[in-house]
C-alpha cells in the first residue's frame, strides 16, 4: 500500500510515517522544510515540500497513492478564528479535493476530542455526545473539519475520523513540555482537590489505531472513533509521575478551581487588549481540562477497528520521560 501522511513534521503524523515504514507501506510524506522529516527521509520516505493551503499542491500529493492519513492541522487555543479554520478546514479541504480528483480509495483523517469539550466533566463520552456550543475555535474548526470529510463519501471516497484523547511518547511537544516548563518557573498547581480522572493515549496504540483504520472493512467506513487507552487515571497523579522520573519537583499545591478559572479570564482579557495580543499564561480552557474529570468510550473503535490499547500508560510516560532527557543532554 501506498500512502500520503501529513502533518508527518509533527509529533502524531512523524510518528505514525515511521511506523508505516515499519510495516512495509510505501510513504509520501509533506511539509515546508525537510529538515522537520529528515529522519522518515532516511527510512525511506518520498518527500514532497511545500504548503497543502495550495490546492495545485494537495491534488500533486495525492497522485499515485491508495490511501491519505490527514495529521496536519492548525493546534492551540489561542489565534483568531481565520487560523484555525485555514489550518483545520481550508487544508482538510484541499486534501478531500486532492483524493477525488487523483481517485485516491482512502482518507483517514484525524481529528480531536477538543470536539467535546464545553468546560465540564464528561466520563465515558459516546461519539455523538457533542455539546451545544463548542468552546474554542480549535474544536469548532475540528468538527467543521470532520464534517467536510464525511460529505466525501457522497463522491465516492471511503472516509474514517479519528478522535485520540492526549497522545504521548516519545517526542510529545504538547502535553507534558508545558507542564514541565510551568513547574521550573514554580506556576504549576494542582486546580481543583486533584482527583478528576482523564483518558491518554499511547502513541503506540493511536499508531495501531490509524493502521487498523486504513484496513478496515466497509462496515467501518462513514464513521468517527473514540481512540483512547481506555483507562481513565488521575490527571495529577500521571503528572507528578513524569516530574518525579523528571528529578523535578512534585506539583503539591492546591489553587481553588473557581480563583484559577478568574485569575485566567482576567489574563485573556488583558491579552486581548494588548495591541500585539499575547498568548496567555493561563486560560479558562485550560484550567476547565486540568481539574475536569474527561473519558471517552472506546467500544466502537474496538467493534469496528479491531483496537486493542496494549500499550499502557506508564511506558508511555516512561518513552517520553527517557526521550526528554536524551533532548536535555544533547542540548547542554
Amino acid at each position: 500500500m501506498r500512502i500520503l501522511v501529513t502533518g508527518a513534521s509533527g509529533f502524531i503524523g512523524g510518528r505514525f510515517a515511521r511506523f508505516a515504514l515499519a510495516q512495509g507501506l510505501q510513504v509520501r510524506v509533506n511539509g515546508r522544510r525537510a529538515e522537520g522529516v529528515e529522519h522518515l527521509i532516511g527510512r525511506g520516505a518520498e518527500f514532497v515540500q511545500g504548503d497543502l493551503g495550495d490546492v495545485r499542491l494537495a491534488r500533486e500529493l495525492c497522485r499515485g497513492v491508495d490511501a491519505v492519513v490527514h495529521c496536519a492541522g492548525a493546534v492551540g487555543v489561542w489565534g483568531d478564528y481565520a487560523h484555525f479554520y485555514r489550518g483545520n478546514v481550508t487544508l482538510t479541504e484541499n486534501v478531500i479535493e486532492g483524493c477525488l480528483q487523483q481517485s485516491v480509495r482512502r482518507l483517514v483523517h484525524l481529528s480531536s476530542p477538543s470536539v467535546y469539550f464545553d468546560g465540564r466533566a464528561h466520563v465515558n463520552l459516546r461519539e455523538e455526545q457533542l455539546p451545544r456550543r463548542f468552546s474554542d475555535h480549535y474544536g469548532r474548526t475540528k468538527y467543521l473539519a470532520e464534517q467536510r470529510v464525511f460529505a466525501a463519501q457522497a463522491s465516492g471516497l471511503e472516509v474514517i475520523a479519528l478522535r485520540p484523547r492526549f497522545v504521548t511518547g516519545a517526542g510529545d511537544t504538547s502535553i507534558f513540555p508545558r507542564l514541565i516548563e510551568m513547574q521550573r518557573k514554580g506556576r504549576l498547581a494542582i486546580i481543583g482537590n486533584g482527583l478528576n480522572r482523564v483518558d491518554f493515549t499511547s502513541i503506540h496504540n493511536l499508531n495501531q489505531a490509524l493502521l487498523g483504520a486504513l484496513q478496515a472493512g466497509d462496515e467501518a467506513l462513514g464513521k468517527v472513533y473514540n481512540i483512547s487507552n481506555g483507562n481513565p487515571v488521575p490527571l495529577w497523579d500521571v503528572v507528578n509521575y513524569v516530574l518525579r522520573r523528571l528529578q523535578l519537583p512534585r506539583v503539591t499545591r492546591h489553587v481553588p478551581f473557581p480563583l484559577a478559572y478568574a485569575v485566567a479570564a482576567l489574563n485573556e482579557g488583558v491579552c486581548r487588549l494588548l495591541p500585539w495580543r499575547p498568548e496567555p499564561s493561563l486560560f479558562r480552557l485550560g484550567v476547565a481540562v486540568m481539574a475536569r474529570d474527561f473519558s471517552l468510550n472506546i467500544d466502537r473503535a474496538r467493534q469496528l477497528l479491531g483496537y486493542q490499547p496494549n500499550v499502557s500508560l506508564w511506558d508511555a510516560l516512561d518513552e517520553f520521560c527517557l526521550w526528554w532527557q536524551a533532548q536535555a543532554g544533547a542540548q547542554a
